[in-house]
């Protein structure tokens, strides 16, 4: 298990310097699929909501490897691509979540040395009684347009709210 705040970038160094300890969820690699003969990868990692026991999520990310690193450049930054989906897998039990519209960052990621990161928001939509994940980029400028969206659907479960449900 591993925190989801800084992955691999170039090897194993670099996730030390990335590495920034935000109490943030913790992910355990649960897939990998090579995608070329020069070591770039498409990661599976499950990550377990830290405030909403029983649901999990599945993120898939691209790794690129030092040879494409050393052939295209870019050392220090992986694509923005991912995909999400999450799932309930036991009885939900939400604790204190952040209900505004922007939600709450559940976790994250360094898809670069410094400022690009892959980020997983959790949003409550109350009306359709629904939680929302939304996987992204975040940038300090040029950000990104790719996302991904899932959606753990609380209507007609046996959800317990640890605050009490919300009006």
């Amino acid at each position: 298990m591993r925190k989801l705040i800084g992955r691999k970038v170039i090897g194993g160094a670099l996730a030390a310097c990335l590495a920034l300890g935000t109490g943030g969820a913790v992910a355990e690699e649960v897939g990998k699929v090579g995608v070329d003969w020069v070591g770039n990868d498409i990661k599976i990692d499950a990550i377990k909501d830290p405030k909403v026991d029983g649901v999990t999520c599945h993120v898939a990310y691209f790794d690129r490897s030092v040879i494409d690193r050393l052939h295209k450049g870019n050392w220090f930054e992986d694509p923005s691509d991912s995909s999400i989906s999450c799932r309930q897998t036991g009885p939900i039990t939400i604790g204190n979540i952040d209900m505004s519209e922007g939600g709450e960052e559940v976790f994250k990621q360094g898809l670069s040395l410094i400022w690009k990161k892959q980020v997983v928001n959790r949003i409550y939509d109350k009306a359709n009684e629904t939680l929302i994940y939304l996987s992204h980029s975040r940038q300090v400028q040029n950000g990104s347009a790719k996302m991904s969206v899932t959606t753990v659907p609380l209507y007609g479960q046996n959800v317990v709210w640890s605050k009490g449900k919300p009006n």
